[in-house]
Order: structure tokens, then C-alpha cells, then sequence
């Protein structure tokens, strides 16, 4: 598997984030030309279809933001259980998830300097990947 660093370490899924998104939103644009063009006898089988439709992008949306909220839980505990093994001490009640979540790629040698850089500097996710010298890879996200 190839080493991940910053440049490389996020993961899309063509199946999903071009295939899948793109195909809902061309059966959205579809059955809103459906409804329009459609006859009197036929308006409320066009408008069920847009509004299927609709639905099925916002059930692809919250199933990619659900997924997202339990592995940002998941790696809250982990890291937490981590800077705890490295240090003694729990992470700072200070870190954000999105920081937290940014230090997951932190190598043990660098990592509870770091959190406590990112609590000091208010250091963005991205602030805090781009200063980690030694990258963990994360190869099992979703």
C-alpha cells in the first residue's frame, strides 16, 4: 500500500463521490424536466418521482455524514486513549474534534508536542497536518 502523506491521504471512493452523486443529481435535474413536460394526467406521478428523487440525495448525503460523525467519534477515543498511553495525561479539553482528528496522522514521537502546539496556536485540521514531519497513515477511514 502506498505511504500516505498530506498530499495523497484523502480517500474517494469514484463509486461513490463522482458515479453515484453525479447519477442522483442527473435523475433530480431528469424528473424536474419530467414534471414540467408532463401532462395533467401525469402530475402526480412526475412530482412523486422528483421528490424520490430529492430524497435519495438527501439519504446519500446524511449516510456519507453519519458514517463521518462515527469515525470522528471513533478517532476522538482512540487519540485520546493514545496521547494517554504517551503522556499519562488525557488530550486537552481545549482540542476540537477537527483538530483532534487532524493530530490522528502525528507519528508518537511528535504527537503530544503537537497537541499542545494546537491548543497554544489555535492550529487549524489542515494547519496541523501540514506540520507533521513524520505522517501515520490512516488506512482504515471510511
Amino acid at each position: 500500500m502506498k505511504n500516505q502523506n498530506y498530499s495523497n491521504h484523502r480517500l474517494f471512493v469514484p463509486g461513490y463521490h463522482y458515479f453515484t452523486l453525479i447519477a442522483i443529481l442527473i435523475l433530480f435535474i431528469g424528473s424536474i424536466v419530467n414534471l414540467f413536460n408532463s401532462s395533467i394526467d401525469n402530475v402526480y406521478s412526475a412530482s412523486l418521482i422528483v421528490f424520490s428523487s430529492f430524497l435519495l440525495f438527501f439519504i446519500a448525503f446524511y449516510a456519507r455524514a453519519f458514517a463521518l460523525k462515527a469515525q470522528d467519534r471513533a478517532i476522538k477515543v482512540e487519540e485520546n486513549f493514545r496521547h494517554y498511553l504517551l503522556t499519562g495525561k488525557s488530550l486537552d479539553a481545549e482540542l476540537t474534534v477537527r483538530q483532534i482528528v487532524g493530530l490522528r496522522f502525528a507519528s508518537d514521537d511528535e504527537f503530544p508536542a503537537l497537541a499542545v502546539k494546537a491548543v497554544k496556536d489555535n492550529l487549524s485540521e489542515n494547519a496541523i497536518k501540514k506540520s507533521i514531519k513524520n505522517w501515520k497513515g490512516d488506512y482504515y477511514r471510511a
